[in-house]
């Protein structure tokens, strides 16, 4: 948990299971794309995403799943599973300024890093 913030993650909202349903408080909104987002419990990597969307609208999905989309689907019951247990789930981000590059190119942070951020953390989530 400590290595992410080292690398500029920081909290920016909950998980929680508000009268059976789940809900999200985000208290550091972001409306850019490419950013990186983990779920943590307890100082614990549950899982490492990456959206081009804005960080809301990703985690509307995992909020409100479509039929199709399978990797919402899984979350959304893990999450729902775990705040049975507990009172909530942190969310960190790490936002993509843009300010990487490659000769002309911009390099996406959030694409570069979630390999291997999912091979050292091995978070459960990930992983099945």
């Amino acid at each position: 948990m400590q290595r992410l913030i080292a690398i500029g993650f920081q909290k920016v909202g909950v998980w929680k299971l508000i009268n059976g349903n789940l809900a999200l408080e985000i208290s550091s909104p972001t409306t850019q794309g490419n950013v990186l987002y983990a779920f943590i419990h307890h100082d614990h990597v549950l899982y490492i995403g990456k959206t081009t969307q804005t960080f809301t609208k990703r985690m509307m999905g995992y909020k409100n799943p479509g039929p199709t989309q399978y990797t919402n689907i899984k979350n959304n019951a893990n999450i729902k599973a775990l705040l049975q247990q507990t009172e909530c789930i942190d969310i960190y981000a790490l936002e993509d300024m843009g300010l990487m590059r490659y000769g002309e190119f911009q390099i996406n942070l959030a694409a570069g890093l979630e390999d291997n951020l999912i091979k050292v953390f091995q978070p459960e989530w990930n992983c099945r």
